[in-house]
């Protein structure tokens, strides 16, 4: 998605407002923990600064789907990010126009959580000789590496 900066230098608009749905490819969040993005969408401005440079205020929300920590199984989790840049003059970005999507991209990546999970009951996760335990029940029992 590409947005034309053009109208900004030449004094047309004083800034580009945006109030849209953005569709994020499955190119690139297929090396990520990101299953998959929906209902991305991104509101907020494009203008000039007092130093004619491009700056941007903008707010993304959307749905990421990920792998549960524990169970494994999808789970949705909901995403909430405010931008405010101003893009350098020595960035390749810098020209008559905008790719947005690379800019969204590189903030949603800085919000997936290291672990995720919504599973509450974890008795169901044993098998031979091992369970899953909260970390509560860490504290009341007899840890041989408390100490530690």
């Amino acid at each position: 998605m590409h947005i034309r900066l053009l109208d900004l230098y030449r004094g047309i608009k004083k800034e580009i407002v945006l109030d849209q749905d953005v569709t994020i490819t499955k190119e690139y969040y297929k090396n990520s923990d990101i299953k998959d993005l929906k209902d991305v969408h991104v509101s907020g401005k494009i203008y000039l600064n007092y130093d004619r440079k491009v700056e941007y205020t903008l707010e993304v929300t959307g749905t990421m789907i990920l792998e549960d920590s524990i169970s494994l199984e999808d789970v949705s989790y909901p995403f909430h990010i405010e931008i405010e840049d101003i893009l350098e003059e020595n960035s390749k970005k810098l020209q008559n126009s905008l790719d947005l999507i690379e800019i969204l991209w590189e903030n949603i990546v800085l919000e997936v959580p290291l672990k995720f999970s919504k599973v509450e009951d974890l008795s169901q996760y044993k098998g031979e000789g091992w369970k899953i335990i909260s970390e509560e029940d860490l504290k009341f029992k007899n840890n041989p590496f408390a100490d530690l």
